[in-house]
């Protein structure tokens, strides 16, 4: 008889595993999402009357953007559901995540019992992508729930395509009893300017190099999963575990404040206030001075949003953070003397502002003025 109380458990879990692929763990991500983003509601589709608000404005708007930032800006805002926005989540965001998938197996050694050290080593290098689904899929789901677009959050893209949960905005618009058209014409603004900047190489390949350390700090969180896993007692304890295994993420908080994640901070800080700033421009050129919408979006973003704070988190990011508000600051300072046209620095691999250039804005752009690559 074997002296390992779970030998016969783990074979069969590592024989299920087995079975499932190594695309297991972002599967489970998606059937979680999607089941999240339905919600309660069904998720209904756009009304004819939202999308009709969307076709009115896009010419307009792209042809603002275009000019701001000096490139061509293709045609096309799709009037999505939160269904579809959460599907364009995970698809962005699954190569952001190959830190935390590819990390590598804890030792176990010392830590436990000699004769189950090997085997929850495997268990934990097996299972860990798979609750990376749970947290990834759960987080998604609810990212939807509130946000208006990808654009809530300055990540990289891998291509222009843009997607506008129409519902969410006109709900907004409705809560703070705002002109639906304007809300509207912003909300698109604030994705057409996501898309082009995070859509561009060398934005694009600056950001996923910051991430790659980013995320892999926002992982150490993770080590929790194997000291739970670590401290089982007994063959019940695993089942109960297997019943509900989003219980190995309960009590997982984001890691302290890193160089890596300061500097991703700092950087999509920037994006924000930028893709923000620009949006308040553009739809204010078309409906004047928008007091109302910019003291409604300002508690909007400060307010308690679940989904769009957690998707952050995954990516060591802080939207509440000091480097907000610094970076509000930053780009207001360079906006008042040299407008948004300076921006377009961000377009470029070395346009990216470092954290220690935050309190310094005018350092940044004589560096990227004067930069190779201008």
């Amino acid at each position: 008889m074997s002296d390992n109380p779970f030998g016969s458990i783990f074979g069969d879990l590592f024989n299920i595993l087995g079975q499932q692929g190594p695309d297991a763990w972002f599967e489970t991500a998606r059937s979680l999402a999607l089941n999240v983003a339905r919600g309660s509601d069904g998720d209904p589709n756009p009304e004819p009357a939202e999308r009709q608000r969307l076709e009115q404005f896009e010419s307009l708007v792209s042809r603002r953007v275009s000019s701001i930032f000096a490139v061509q800006v293709d045609s096309g805002v799709v009037a999505a559901n939160r269904t579809e926005l959460t599907v364009a989540a995970l698809e962005q965001w699954r190569p952001l995540m190959a830190p935390m998938i590819d990390a590598p197996a804890a030792d176990l050694t010392g830590l436990v019992d000699p004769s189950l050290s090997a085997t929850l080593g495997q268990l934990a290098s097996t299972i860990g992508p798979l609750f990376v689904g749970f947290q990834l899929g759960s987080v998604a789901g609810h990212f939807s729930e509130r946000a208006w677009s990808l654009a809530a959050l300055a990540l990289p893209r891998d291509n222009q395509s843009r997607l506008l949960v129409v519902n969410n905005v006109a709900r907004f618009a409705e809560e703070w009893s705002l002109d639906p058209d304007a809300t509207s014409a912003f909300a698109l603004a604030r994705e057409i300017v996501a898309s082009v900047i995070l859509s561009q190489n060398g934005t694009g390949d600056a950001l996923r190099a910051l991430l790659i350390d980013a995320v892999r700090d926002a992982a150490a969180a993770q080590g929790d999963i194997l000291s739970k896993l670590s401290n089982l007692s007994d063959p019940s304890d695993l089942a109960a575990l297997m019943g509900n295994p989003e219980a190995l993420l309960d009590g997982i908080d984001m890691p302290e404040a890193t160089d890596a994640t300061r500097a991703i901070n700092a950087a999509v800080a920037v994006l924000r206030a930028v893709i923000d700033a620009t949006a308040f421009e553009i739809s204010e050129a078309m409906f004047g001075p928008l007091v109302q919408l910019r003291e409604a979006y300002r508690r909007y973003f400060l307010a308690d949003a679940r989904g769009e704070d957690a998707a952050a988190a995954l990516f060591g990011i802080d939207p509440h953070g000091v480097e907000q508000t610094t970076a509000d600051a930053f780009v207001a300072s360079i906006v008042s003397q040299h407008g948004l046209e300076a921006f377009t620095a961000l377009l470029r691999a070395d346009g990216l502002p470092r954290h220690d250039e935050l309190e310094r804005p005018f350092d940044w752009l004589e560096r990227v003025t004067n930069s190779p690559l201008a």
